[in-house]
């Protein structure tokens, strides 16, 4: 198995995908996005970001007040004063300077929690809105990457945007301080100013695109890992595990190419940075020793003017903030991304409510187009109220992209889908999920207990509808057989494929829906049991409008009609036992023993 393992979102309910892996944006426009997107996040923390820049601001006044305090007790004692008042205020100082960094360290915990949970719901939201189309361009890994670590990414901007406003603001302190104690500090000190301004623009300018590249290398590994865990029982029987672990771990070089790109940009600037950093230092502090010397300024200033150099060059570690930041920037800009794509499935601006009808079904002129495939060509079907119709066709002929377009979970390029006259895109969609309900081959598990699953799309439903779903479903024998019955945990209670298939028939049954899609929801279910449910279904879809995905010939003998999909089009429409004399169509199902199936 060398080729890409096939991927289905949970419980395995299948439909196509109809969007093109996009291309991935440019580094300056995810910026861009990641940049919105943060400024959006702060907003909605602003009583904690107001919280954390106070706390920031008193620890940065404590800090610039500290080698003042510390030069007046020098001082002091220098000059054989008492130094009481002096050590006592910078005590004080110290000590507002350590709560004010304890309040940031928590104020700053709660707002970069804040932001990671704002993003992730925000992030879940929009991946259920872009539905089944959405699969194909954000992949399962690809999701989960940027729901962990690009999500949790921006935690830390609130605490590296304050920090390097305190860094600045410290920068400036000390540098009028230094001015203040004698003028020709302040000059030596800016004269290296530009050239770390210089440095840290190219780094900036520079580090976007191989930071980009490395998250998207990141994922794509994560994506084929989640794609061999979802075919391990394929590949284990195969024994081509060696052969999964190489293409899973193929994205490895471009991902360490990445690496080293970055590690490159960030090597370049950090040594002129940690070159200029004491050189800068050195230099101030010379010249206050030669103004010492002078006489210009006193020992107690040239400490004070030590100290403040040393807060100066501080500044120099903003380099590490601005790589936490243009990290966060890339993040954001990798949950934006998601969020701005428009659903392939929009809710209408104004929405139409369904007249009171027994279900009947037209496509006309539907178009659907996958990549550069047109699966459903100009098709037109037209489905009487209440009847069953089995959709028959070779394999990759559309037919679970045909069932799919009545309960919008694709709309077509082009073309019409209507629901008893009112067109499916102009009903708001919980009036259409009563009105449609699906069964897949392979039902997901949702909820906590089995009767949620069953419930799931009608939490209101009692326990008492919930078994008549079940019974006609011939589902609530092995239900009640469970360690808990209906109260059973989902992860307690060993399922086979077939009963699988009956709970999503149950499922379905209690919707009440006026149209039934059966995606090939009988097809792991032993002959036994298959009669048991068909007589089942034979009840549930009595004078209501259905729609059977049939791979089999006895699923197709038992609707009321045929339509028989091939080329992109209704080739018939007829019972199936009148198709059966023609040979293209026993061939769609192979060799069958006959028209009966």
């Amino acid at each position: 198995m060398t080729g890409r393992v096939r991927t289905e979102p949970a419980g395995g309910e299948t439909a196509p995908r109809t969007e093109a892996p996009a291309a991935p944006p440019a580094p300056a426009v995810l910026r861009a996005g990641g940049r919105r997107l943060l400024r959006a996040a702060m907003r909605r923390t602003r009583a904690l970001m107001g919280v954390l820049v106070l706390c920031t601001l008193l620890r940065v006044l404590a800090t610039l007040a500290t080698p003042v305090m510390l030069a007046r007790a020098i001082d002091a004692v220098h000059t054989g004063r008492p130094p009481g008042g002096a050590l006592t205020g910078l005590a004080v100082v110290l000590a507002v300077a350590a709560l004010a960094d304890a309040g940031e360290d928590l104020a700053g915990s709660y707002c970069g929690s804040h932001v990671t949970a704002w993003l992730r719901h925000r992030l879940i939201g929009r991946v259920l809105e872009l539905g089944v189309p959405g699969r194909r361009r954000f992949p399962t890994g690809d999701v989960l990457s940027r729901l962990t670590e690009s999500a949790s990414g921006p935690a830390a901007f609130p605490v590296q945007l304050v920090s390097v406003a305190a860094t600045l603001a410290t920068t400036a302190g000390a540098v009028v301080a230094l001015g203040l104690i004698d003028w020709t500090l302040a000059l030596a000190f800016a004269l290296g100013v530009p050239p770390a301004v210089v440095v840290l623009r190219v780094f900036v300018a520079r580090a976007g695109e191989p930071f980009a590249d490395y998250a998207r290398h990141q994922a794509a590994v994560a994506t084929r890992l989640l794609d061999a865990h979802q075919g391990i029982r394929t590949i284990r029987a195969s024994g081509t595990a060696d052969r999964e672990v190489a293409r899973i771990l193929r994205p490895l070089p471009l991902l360490r190419d990445a690496g080293h790109r970055t590690w490159a940009v960030q090597g370049r600037v950090g040594w002129r940075l940690a070159l200029l950093a004491p050189l800068l230092q050195v230099a101030v502090v010379g010249v206050a020793g030669l103004r010492l010397a002078t006489g210009d300024i006193t020992p107690g200033g040239l400490v004070a003017a030590a100290s403040y150099t040393a807060m100066a060059v501080g500044a120099a570690a903003l380099f590490d903030t601005v790589v936490a930041l243009l990290n966060c920037e890339v993040s954001a800009g990798r949950v934006q991304e998601v969020l701005d794509t428009v659903p392939a499935v929009a809710p209408p601006p104004r929405p139409v409510a369904l007249p009171d009808g027994p279900g009947r079904l037209s496509l006309r002129d539907v178009t659907v187009r996958i990549g550069d495939r047109t699966v459903l060509d100009r098709l037109d079907l037209t489905v009487p109220a209440g009847t069953g119709v089995a959709v028959v066709g070779a394999s990759g002929t559309g037919k679970s992209v045909l069932v799919s377009l009545v309960g919008r979970l694709l709309d077509p390029q082009e073309g019409r889908v209507e629901l008893d006259g009112v067109p499916v895109t102009a009903v708001a969609p919980p009036e259409l999920r009563r009105a449609v309900a699906y069964a897949f081959e392979r039902p997901a598990l949702l909820g906590a207990t089995v009767h949620d699953t069953i419930a799931y799309a009608r939490p209101e439903a009692t326990r008492a509808q919930v078994r008549r779903a079940a019974r006609t479903a011939a589902a609530d024998d092995f239900v009640r057989a469970l360690p808990d019955g209906y109260d059973t945990p989902l992860d307690r209670a060993p399922l086979s494929g077939g009963e699988l298939q009956r709970l999503g028939l149950a499922r379905a049954a209690l919707t009440g829906a006026r149209v039934l899609v059966l995606d090939d929801a009988t097809s792991s279910l032993d002959t036994a049991t298959e009669m048991k449910v068909t007589r089942a279904l034979q009840r549930l879809l009595a004078r209501r409008t259905s729609l059977v995905v049939a791979r089999r010939p006895a699923t197709a003998a038992r609707a009321d009609l045929v339509a028989w999909l091939d080329g992109g089009r209704i080739r018939a429409l007829a019972p199936h036992a009148e198709l059966w004399a023609d040979p293209d169509y026993r061939a769609v199902f192979g060799t069958a023993p006959g028209p009966g199936g």
